[in-house]
């Protein structure tokens, strides 16, 4: 129902800052969580950020605070992780993720485990340099 396709991602430098974008496409609701989870190599994929569609109540791995955002914009069916102050140990794919099952607008509670997210984009490659 919900196709998900990333972009943004590339190389830089610590201490810089990189926009990744999420665009969704097919049968989505307002009451859907979308996620930023990443992925190191030989790590298992983590939390980063969720917002909330309709209320745009965010949510952020204790890891990001301070130095990511994640938004959207409803009319362009986009969600948005502006990532500042990069560190190295941020070097990861980055997945966009849907949560089909509403979780957030029923328990006010946004899921933090991949395995709650219905819905993946192919992942963009973030690397950090130091």
């Amino acid at each position: 129902q919900v196709q998900l396709v990333e972009s943004g991602g590339g190389l830089v430098q610590a201490g810089g800052s990189l926009r990744l974008s999420c665009a969704a496409s097919g049968r989505t609701f307002s009451n859907y969580a979308m996620g930023w989870f990443r992925q190191a190599p030989g790590k298992e994929r983590e939390f980063v950020a969720a917002i909330s569609w309709s209320s745009g109540n965010r949510n952020y791995a204790d890891s990001v605070k301070g130095r990511f955002t994640i938004s959207r914009d409803n009319a362009k069916n986009t969600v948005y992780l502006q990532m500042n102050s990069l560190r190295p140990e941020d070097t990861a794919i980055y997945y966009c993720a849907a949560d089909e099952s509403c979780t957030y607008y029923y328990t006010a509670v946004f899921p933090t485990s991949s395995r709650a997210y219905d819905y993946w984009g192919q992942g963009t490659q973030v690397t950090v340099s130091s």
